[in-house]
């Protein structure tokens, strides 16, 4: 897939900005849609009669319920559009997963389904992303779009079309009519996107190559150690792989004009599970409480509904992520957490400041063993290396000389250390900002250049 490269990024995005700033301001909205259409279509033209049709069914939609009065016609809009999207999000990711089940479940032998073998780019996020336009326009949060051009543009925005942030259709509507574009912006864009295709492709890629190594040892065949190291380098890799791509994101939106919401920070500094998900994919959080928690009752219900709502939630926050079982336990993984956390655990860790960031730090490690390993059988194996004391020699400190170094910048990036020591020391990180981020480019293209070990974790969502 070409996306699974960033030199195809490198190669699109001069022809992509220069048409863009040199088109007039009436028509740069045009100019977006096209090029973003472009950048899809380049990697899945063949799915491009869906995102073609997600477009207009829902731009429809918005301009129906614009106009409809009667509640019971805007609910029968609002259901066939948020069915449509929903539909094609279903089919692709969850219907062989159903298929499987039933084999397993009945004895039988249905065929897996060869169209759904491969997702269409981004389609979990621009599916999410699009919902939350005609859900507010039936609410009477946002007007509804006037203009397929600036509705289009804004449902495949090529920056964050791929891997995100989620970005609501509130967020740049304004935006969307009138947006300044200046050269702080630029500046401060380019800044972003040097930053997250450094955390992407010097820290996410190096330290990613520590669990792919692991992986192809065979979880059988490794220390208690080594395990261990492994899944740091996972947990590491995961952030920095995804962190990277929305900073990246977000820059490109700021050099366009616009301003995309953050999406991460510093979530491993948390010290509760709770926390975490305040500080981790924030926009898939808070469209999980805005469009799905919060319409179930929230908080506002009894306990024991309030603790379904929470279930509910936690289900398909993980099967958002994937169509599999492992998924599935993730996501639950954490509503029991949640759960213990209102109960008792919070109070008690609050009291507790170091314990609970071992505790959320330790939380989270195994949180991300649930999610890496897709096969339940490996998982079990994985653990009994995690968990039952197993030695292979010092095979752990051949990895850790190889890798020492980039998990130290891995830990030490992941943590607020910089931005502490720029709010203390303004001026010379001000005048050390260039050289940094210069250096961070040359060595990221570099590295691109030299480098076939390039994947993007979150594509595949």
């Amino acid at each position: 897939m070409v996306f699974s490269s960033l030199t195809f990024l490198f190669k699109f995005l001069p022809l992509a900005f220069g048409a863009y700033y040199l088109t007039p301001a009436r028509w740069k909205n045009l100019t977006l849609l096209l090029v973003s259409l472009v950048f899809y279509s380049w990697g899945e033209v063949k799915y491009f009669p869906i995102m073609l049709s997600v477009i207009l069914v829902n731009y429809g939609a918005g301009l129906l319920l614009g106009r409809l009065k009667q509640k019971g016609s805007r609910r029968l809009v609002l259901a066939v559009s948020v069915v449509f999207s929903v539909g094609f999000l279903a089919f692709f990711k969850y219907s062989n997963f159903l298929l499987e089940n039933i084999n397993l479940l009945f004895g039988t032998s249905l065929p897996m389904l060869e169209v759904t073998k491969n997702l269409p780019l981004g389609i979990s996020f621009y599916t999410f992303q699009i919902m939350t336009y005609t859900i507010d326009v039936y609410f009477g949060k946002a007007q509804a779009e006037k203009s397929l051009i600036d509705f289009g543009a804004f449902v495949v925005l090529f920056p964050q079309l791929i891997a995100g942030p989620i970005v609501k259709y509130t967020d740049i509507s304004a935006e969307l009519k009138k947006r300044s574009i200046t050269l702080d912006k630029i500046q401060e864009g380019i800044a972003l996107f040097i930053l997250g295709l450094g955390s992407k492709v010097l820290l996410a890629n190096n330290v990613g190559k520590l669990w792919t190594d692991v992986e192809s040892i065979g979880f059988q065949n490794i220390s208690t150690p080594l395990a261990w190291l492994a899944l740091v380098a996972y947990t590491l890799q995961i952030y920095f792989d995804f962190s990277g791509y929305s900073l990246m994101a977000i820059g490109m939106g700021r050099a366009m004009g616009f301003t995309f919401p953050q999406n991460f920070n510093y979530p491993y500094i948390s010290k509760s599970v709770r926390e975490f998900w305040k500080r981790w994919h924030m926009t898939l959080s808070g469209w999980f409480q805005e469009y799905l928690y919060i319409p179930l009752g929230g908080s506002r219900v009894s306990p024991g509904r309030s603790y379904f709502n929470l279930l509910v939630v936690w289900a398909c926050t993980g099967l958002w992520h994937g169509a599999s079982w492992n998924f599935v336990l993730w996501g639950l993984y954490f509503f029991v957490l949640i759960c213990c956390e209102r109960l008792f655990l919070k109070k008690f860790l609050d009291k507790r400041p170091v314990l609970g960031h071992l505790y959320g730090v330790a939380a989270i490690l195994i949180g991300w063993s649930l999610f890496a390993v897709v096969d339940l059988g490996q998982l079990v194996t994985f653990w009994s290396r995690l968990f039952t004391p197993c030695s292979n020699g010092q095979d752990y400190l051949f990895y850790l000389r190889n890798y020492g170094i980039v998990l130290v910048l891995g830990c030490v990036f992941s943590l607020p250390i910089l931005n502490r020591i720029r709010d203390r020391h303004p001026t010379v990180c001000k005048w050390l900002a260039l050289p940094f981020l210069s250096l961070v480019l040359v060595l990221s293209v570099a590295y691109l250049v030299d480098e076939t070990y390039n994947p993007f974790l979150y594509f595949r969502f």
